[in-house]
């Protein structure tokens, strides 16, 4: 098998070599489709295109969302509007370039810095390596002087630029217990590497491509209750198998059966959704079914019904979340946990239809279960618009913001159409008809490959986009270096007031499980009760195609809240940390306290 899989990997490799400048014609997508230069699955639609071609061209077969039943249709009308007068958040503009297009993206912890970067193989970015270094391609003897990771400091928009070797495009990853990055597969020499990258200053990748046992490409990666790391999936691989040591590889990888049915002409199962349930058992979506992984057994111990509607992985794109897990200060042996799916495509074949230039209606609703109860049953709901390629963070007070993406298409390149400029948040615990709002919209498009990454003031950083094979300015949606930050409504000028601030001595650094903590908050507002005070853990994702991996949001359970001092606001809470690492894995959480709705700006802290 390695021998056969060998020339496929490298010929793309010397293609572009060859043609380094052949992307940039008007008919490179032609030859590119003809030759198969970067596999037979990957397909190329013409970048310099027209953005508005879709309006010209009637699809009769164009059928969109699938009307809701009758027991899911919602008592009132939806408002997604809101109220007139009503926040809808704010949009600002931090840096013009990020140096490389963020195709992945993560906070890291402490250092509070934004880790970017997309794929070595165009051997170009818009930042140097520094010193005039140049990395040597073993392959063709070429050099390549070009960064291909940095570091975004969040406060300066400084760039920290970092050196790759292997190729990360479309590899996956996250924190370990220390808050390092761990990061897994990615194209050519790329695919069976495991990454680690450290905060410390001076620090640069270390990487082991021989340490996976098969080829990870559009693969997921997942966090174990004991901190440990599972990889999913990937393009023609129907396995999983567990990050080993640093150092050491793994000889076998464990067969997937349900990746292979969940398989189809378009792969729609590639990026597979993948939540650490609060049982320890690994929630597996892909296309439009899930399972239940025991992964200390390895064997499926359950199995979802299909999530009816359409198609919701990788090309097919949709988004999913865990939704916040509520906590109290004694838990029930059973704590609830819910998953949330949204967008996608109706349509199996929207990825061989959009290399055709028909580019289908995206999914408009989403499914939501509960994946602890007996007999879990899935509930949709309709989004404010269709979106295809989104991203879905949790925000610290629980909220779920919707952003980026298309209406249209697929994910791929050049693929989709018709930008989605405007988030949308989502209020789990508000009745159903009243869980939606759309907020105000962006001017810069955010199509494949885009990220966004929750930051710890409470802002959401944006990122990315890039539909282009390489980087290319005057395409059709031309490669993104610029970077945002949107301010959703609980930052608005109007409840600043409600706004508390953690004070910094006195709050945890580390905690332990199933304890007792406290921690103190200054509040300049008239009145401070328990019943309108939440302390939320937050885990920084993983982000890239539309996949939050390891995200995850805690609501601690809350013992008290005592004024020690009304005249300076000073106010002591005690809250109870999470039971077990099957609730809240090992590593570094973001701390926020919300009062009313509004967050603060979080502390770090860790839990082992």
């Amino acid at each position: 098998m390695a021998i056969v899989l060998k020339p496929l990997f490298v010929l793309p490799l010397l293609f572009l070599s060859s043609y380094a400048q052949l992307w940039l014609r008007p008919e490179a997508y032609i030859l590119f489709n003809r030759k198969k230069i970067l596999g037979p699955h990957e397909l190329f639609n013409d970048p310099f295109g027209d953005a508005l071609d879709f309006k010209r061209k009637k699809i009769t077969d164009d059928f969109g969302t699938a009307p809701l039943s009758d027991s899911e249709k919602p008592s009132v009308r939806p408002n997604y509007v809101g109220l007139p007068n009503e926040p809808k958040g704010r949009w600002e503009l931090v840096a013009v370039n990020s140096g490389v297009s963020a195709m992945h993206a993560i906070l890291l912890p402490r250092v509070n810095k934004v880790l970017m970067y997309d794929a070595t193989i165009w051997k170009k970015s818009e930042i140097r390596l520094p010193a005039g270094h140049c990395r040597l391609l073993n392959q063709t003897g070429e050099k390549d002087c070009y960064c291909h990771s940095v570091l975004f400091d969040i406060a300066t928009t400084a760039l920290t630029p970092l050196e790759l070797h292997t190729d990360t495009w479309c590899s996956s990853g996250g924190l370990s217990v220390d808050g390092n990055l761990v990061g897994t597969g990615g194209f050519q020499g790329g695919a069976n590497t495991v990454r680690y990258l450290e905060t410390c200053k001076g620090c640069n990748w270390r990487e082991f491509p021989t340490a996976l046992a098969d080829r990870r490409w559009y693969s997921t990666q997942a966090e174990l209750p004991d901190g440990g790391f599972i990889v999913v999936g990937g393009r023609e691989a129907f396995s999983y198998e567990y990050i080993p040591r640093e150092g050491d590889s793994n000889a076998k990888s464990y067969f997937f059966d349900f990746l292979k049915k969940t398989s189809d002409r378009d792969e729609n199962n590639l990026y597979p959704f993948v939540h650490l349930s609060t049982d320890g058992n690994l929630f597996i979506f892909a296309n439009n079914r899930a399972v239940l992984l025991n992964p200390k057994s390895n064997k499926v111990v359950r199995e979802f019904p299909a999530l009816p509607g359409g198609h919701r992985s990788y090309p097919a794109t949709g988004m999913s979340a865990l939704l916040p897990i509520k906590l109290h200060s004694k838990n029930n042996d059973v704590i609830p946990a819910e998953v949330l799916v949204c967008g996608g495509s109706g349509h199996q074949d929207a990825y061989t239809q959009a290399s055709k230039d028909i580019f289908y209606t995206a999914l408009q609703d989403c499914g939501r279960i509960r994946i602890t109860d007996k007999k879990p049953v899935w509930k949709r709901e309709i989004m404010p618009s269709p979106r295809v390629m989104g991203d879905m963070v949790i925000l610290p007070t629980g909220d779920i913001l919707m952003l980026n993406g298309a209406k249209r298409g697929c994910s791929g390149w050049g693929f989709a159409r018709e930008p989605n400029l405007a988030p949308a948040i989502y209020y789990p615990k508000a009745k159903i008809g009243n869980r939606f709002m759309q907020l105000k919209a962006s001017i810069i498009p955010r199509m494949y490959h885009s990220s966004s990454v929750v930051l710890p003031d409470g802002k959401v950083l944006v990122a990315g986009s890039n539909t282009n094979n390489g980087y290319v300015y005057d395409a059709m949606f031309p490669t993104e270096l610029r970077v945002e930050k949107f301010s959703p409504p609980y930052l608005d000028p109007s409840v600043a007031v409600h706004r508390p601030v953690i004070v910094a001595d006195k709050a945890p650094e580390q905690i332990r499980y199933d304890e007792t903590f406290q921690l103190q908050i200054k509040s300049t507002a008239v009145k401070v009760e328990k019943k309108d005070i939440k302390v939320t853990m937050y885990a920084p994702a993983f982000t890239t195609h539309g996949v939050s991996m390891n995200q995850r949001l805690l609501d601690l359970g809350l013992e008290d809240v005592i004024a020690e001092n009304a005249f300076l606001g000073i106010h002591t809470i005690t809250a109870v940390s999470p039971p077990s690492g099957k609730v809240a894995p090992p590593g570094y959480y973001m701390l926020f306290v919300v009062h009313q709705g509004v967050p603060s700006v979080s502390t770090w802290v860790q839990i082992k």
